[in-house]
């Protein structure tokens, strides 16, 4: 959150912003603005753990739009040739920004593009969470034992606009309240408590827990400090 606020305790000094998150020590390895940018550092990620042996796996999620980018076909060319331990996890939500993907894309199954480069594929309703979690573990262990790379297709939608600029012109709201229906957390809910796996006292209890840890984040971020103006040209490059 301090990193959301511009302040310097942010896991990237407030620098960022929320496209540029960034924790080595949790092994997550930075959101990009450009689209697809983190496609190619996920290879070298998973090439350095290759050669090092460490045994681990890197996930990269990226949406539709991402996949007519250049930065795609190099990763999943590399990643394939090099039999590199990566899986490519595609959150497809049917619009790029404001694009609806018929519209843009001939091949609108984007698991599908994985066979031109040898890599194995599927698609997974992205609005069921167990579904998604039991296709991710059972993924990873694949490119694990098989040490080759694994592109997931998540179909899923978003409900907001964009960003606070969008006008949300390139769809119907009948759609949006459509796909609304099956939220995936509110079906999951729905779904534990039809097993009898959760109470609506348990509920309420993880609720106000995350309510409690969203304020804590929100006032140490209203509270921590900017940057020193003497440290404004650090890390920055001039030509």
């Amino acid at each position: 959150m301090a990193e959301m606020f511009g302040k310097a305790a942010g896991c990237s000094r407030g620098r960022g912003g929320s496209m540029h998150l960034f924790s080595a020590e949790h092994r997550f390895f930075g959101g990009h603005a450009i689209v697809g940018g983190g496609l190619p550092v996920a290879v070298g990620l998973a090439l350095a753990d290759q050669v090092r042996g460490t045994g681990a796996v890197t996930a990269v999620f990226f949406g539709e739009g991402a996949v007519v980018e250049g930065e795609f076909h190099e990763a999943m060319n590399l990643a394939a040739l090099w039999r590199l331990p990566v899986v490519f996890v595609c959150e497809n939500n049917l619009y790029a920004m404001g694009t609806a993907i018929a519209r843009a894309q001939a091949q609108t199954e984007p698991w599908r593009r994985a066979a031109g480069y040898g890599i194995s594929a599927e698609a997974v309703d992205g609005m069921d969470v167990v579904a998604v979690e039991a296709a991710a573990r059972r993924i990873v262990a694949r490119v694990r034992e098989e040490r080759a790379p694994y592109l997931l297709e998540a179909r899923t939608f978003r409900f907001r606009a964009h960003s606070m600029f969008d006008p949300e012109l390139y769809r119907d709201k009948a759609e949006v309240e459509r796909w609304r229906e099956r939220c995936p957390i509110a079906t999951f809910v729905a779904r534990l408590q039809a097993a009898g796996l959760l109470s609506a006292e348990e509920l309420a209890t993880i609720e106000a827990g995350v309510q409690a840890r969203i304020d804590t984040a929100v006032a140490f971020a209203a509270d921590a400090a900017f940057e020193p103006v003497e440290d404004l040209l650090r890390d920055v490059e001039a030509p």
